[in-house]
Formats: structure tokens, C-alpha cells, sequence
């Protein structure tokens, strides 16, 4: 298995962090204005990544998708990205559903997955996993959540009338969605610890930088290591599905678990040494803590993959 980025790979990330700092500031965030960054990401044909060739696509590996979707977690983008690649394009891979394909490959379709009644929004089309087979809904009900992170939509479900799709394998799709859900996390988590390294270097107390105490230090430490496994965990993950792996199930778990504990930790801690500031709606920092505890709740929580960890490895 191989774990090392290539050269393509390391460039494809200063390529769309490159695009993301400059079309995706917290502005856009706060207000909530996604169709301009979607229409950018269109433009670049980031939703024909992970499509095949045959069905218009860019035939790009998972690997691939897990660099962009971590820029986007650092950025807390807004949009139907994730859902889309990660949930609705291998649900209908698995399908067999090209033609549909081809209309995301092209810009034209957005879509999301039921899973536990609820959606990410926005989504042109909500697909939902019955008996094993892919359906999509015909005229759902959507009645949308207030939610923690109003810069992700969620939607509670009732799907009605349904058109099948085809047959699929939905433990698979629910891993490859976990992997990639754990991935922006770890990049919306490598930003409030840049954002809290970068403070604790500026901030004073007696005349010295804040950074300079030893408990500060400490506290740094535990959330870069914490950020670390989480990171290392997620990409091992993100291999196994890439490589169809047999230890896919099991990877995704730990990597979702392992991003919820560092997103527990990271959160705490960058708040504790904002201080004060770090309290405040001017700030950004909770633009960052409410993407990332937000997704910890979705697609099972760390205890939830605990306990599928559990299962799986006969404890």
C-alpha cells in the first residue's frame, strides 16, 4: 500500500490551496455565498475528480479527492462539494448510473445521501439506500435544520415517491463518505491550530508572548499529536479505499473516530488560549470550531466508530 503523496499530488495541493485562499475567505463563510466558489470549482472540473473517463470524468483516485477535500475543510467551504464527490458520485458508480454521472462530471447536477434521515444541502437530487438499492427521490419533503454550522445545510428527509437506480453496496459508499468527512475534518482542525500557534506567537502577558509559557507549550503539543494521528489515520483510511482494501471498514472507523478526538481536544484548547477573543462572533476561530463539531455528530461520532472498531475486531 502505498502512503506517499506523489509530486502530482503535492502539486494538485498548492493548486487548490492557491485557488481556495483567494475565492474562499471567511467572508464567503459568514454570508453563506457558495454558487460563486461552486461555479469556480465547476470551472476547474473539480466535480469530474473521482468520475471515470467513460463517463466524462477525470478518472482521478481517492487519493487524489482526499488532498482537495482537506483544503477544503482548512477553508470551511461552503457548497455541495463534499456530498456530491463523496456520497451521490459513488452511489451511482456503484449503480452502474453513467449517464447521471456525466451531468456531475459536467457541473450539472449536485446530490447527496440519505443516511439516518437527514441530508447535506445544498443537493439538486437526494439519493437514499433501500434493500440494498440506490433510489432517488422523485419530490422529497425537505424541512431544513438550525443547525451549529450555518455554513452546511442539513435537511431532515421524507422521501415519498422514489425512482430505483440500481444495486449497490452500501457499507462501501457510507465508508468512502466517512473517510472523506473525516479528512475536512483534520483540515478544519490543521486551521484552528495554525490560527491558535500563530496567536499564542503574538499574544502578551508580563511582556512576553503567551507562546513562551510552559503550559501553553504543553497544550500545543497535545493538539499538534492529536492532529497528527488523526491525519495519519484518515490517509491510511483513505488508501484502503482507494485500493479496495479489505481493511476498509475498519480503517474508516478509526479514522473517524480518531478525527472526532482531535477535534474535541484541538476545539477546547484553541478556545482556552484565544482567551476571551476566542469567544467572539467577530473572531473567525468559531466559524472553524462549529464545522468541525458539527461533523463529528455526522455519519456516527468517534464513540459510534468505537464501537464499530469493537465489532469488527471480535472484542
Amino acid at each position: 500500500m502505498e502512503l506517499e503523496f506523489s509530486p502530482e499530488q503535492e502539486e494538485l495541493r498548492t493548486s487548490v490551496r492557491a485557488m481556495l485562499e483567494k475565492e474562499c475567505p471567511t467572508t464567503v463563510v459568514r454570508e453563506g455565498a457558495w454558487e460563486p466558489l461552486w461555479k469556480q470549482m465547476i470551472a476547474l472540473d473539480w466535480p469530474a475528480m473521482t468520475i471515470d473517463e467513460a463517463a466524462g470524468g477525470l478518472g482521478m483516485t481517492f487519493i487524489d479527492l482526499a488532498v482537495v477535500v482537506e483544503e477544503l475543510g482548512r477553508v470551511v467551504a461552503p457548497g455541495p462539494f463534499l456530498p456530491t464527490v463523496s456520497q451521490f458520485v459513488p452511489a451511482l458508480r456503484a449503480a452502474g448510473a453513467t449517464d447521471l454521472m456525466g451531468q456531475v462530471a459536467r457541473g450539472e447536477l449536485t446530490g447527496a445521501l440519505v443516511v439516518d434521515g437527514f441530508a447535506m444541502q445544498p443537493a439538486d437530487r437526494i439519493g437514499l439506500i433501500v434493500d440494498g438499492q440506490l433510489h432517488l427521490a422523485i419530490d422529497p419533503e425537505l424541512t431544513p435544520l438550525n443547525t451549529l454550522d450555518k455554513s452546511r445545510g442539513l435537511v431532515r428527509v421524507a422521501a415519498g415517491a422514489t425512482e430505483i437506480v440500481g444495486p449497490v453496496d452500501e457499507g462501501r459508499i457510507l465508508d468512502e463518505a466517512t473517510v472523506a468527512l473525516a479528512l475536512e475534518m483534520i483540515g478544519t482542525c490543521q486551521a484552528i491550530f495554525d490560527m491558535t500557534l500563530e496567536y499564542a506567537k503574538q499574544r502578551e502577558q508580563f511582556g512576553v508572548p503567551i507562546g513562551s509559557f510552559q503550559a501553553v507549550k504543553h497544550k500545543l503539543v497535545d493538539m499538534y499529536v492529536a492532529l497528527s494521528r488523526a491525519r495519519a489515520c484518515a490517509y491510511y483510511a483513505a488508501a484502503t479505499v482507494a485500493e479496495d482494501d479489505e481493511r476498509r471498514p475498519l480503517a474508516a472507523s478509526m479514522a473517524k473516530a480518531a478525527a472526532g478526538d482531535a477535534q474535541r481536544l484541538i476545539c477546547q484548547e484553541g478556545i482556552q488560549i484565544h482567551g476571551g477573543i476566542g469567544y467572539t462572533w467577530e473572531h473567525d476561530l468559531h466559524l472553524f470550531v462549529k464545522r468541525a463539531k458539527t461533523s463529528e455528530a455526522l455519519l456516527g461520532t468517534a464513540i459510534d466508530h468505537r464501537q464499530r472498531v469493537a465489532k469488527l475486531i471480535n472484542l
